[in-house]
């Protein structure tokens, strides 16, 4: 099993980020980056399970199905979160919890920006 350690990724806090920017550059970013092969292959994983034909589309369809997946699939949207949430420390979840909606939003948003960045990935 590797060991997985979560990157840090600098020049993304100032001195006017707020709570919320904050726990997104310092623990969400750095999580979804670690988790970046993990996130290609369970989409990958559902695009076969749905018998989806990825290769055909073209670019602007494939990023258009990325963003219906996310907006649609409410399995599949909290199977994402759990790969990111199950990542968090006792601390981190604390703030997760009093803020799950928001940070949610922000995670699926992110992931969602990603897989579309990265979809040369995807087969």
């Amino acid at each position: 099993m590797d060991k997985k350690e979560r990157l840090v990724l600098e020049d993304l806090v100032n001195a006017g980020t707020s709570e919320m920017e904050k726990f997104q550059n310092e623990v969400i970013r750095p999580v979804i980056k670690m988790q970046h092969t993990l996130l290609i292959v369970s989409f990958q994983n559902y695009l076969q399970k749905r018998k989806v034909d990825f290769s055909s589309l073209v670019d602007k369809k494939k990023r258009s199905k990325v963003s219906s997946v996310f907006k649609t699939d409410n399995n599949y949207k909290n199977l994402t979160l759990g790969f990111i949430i199950g990542q968090f420390s006792t601390e981190e979840f604390t703030f997760y919890s009093a803020n799950s909606s928001e940070i949610n939003r922000r995670i699926l948003q992110i992931v969602t920006q990603r897989i579309k960045d990265s979809i040369v990935e995807i087969q």
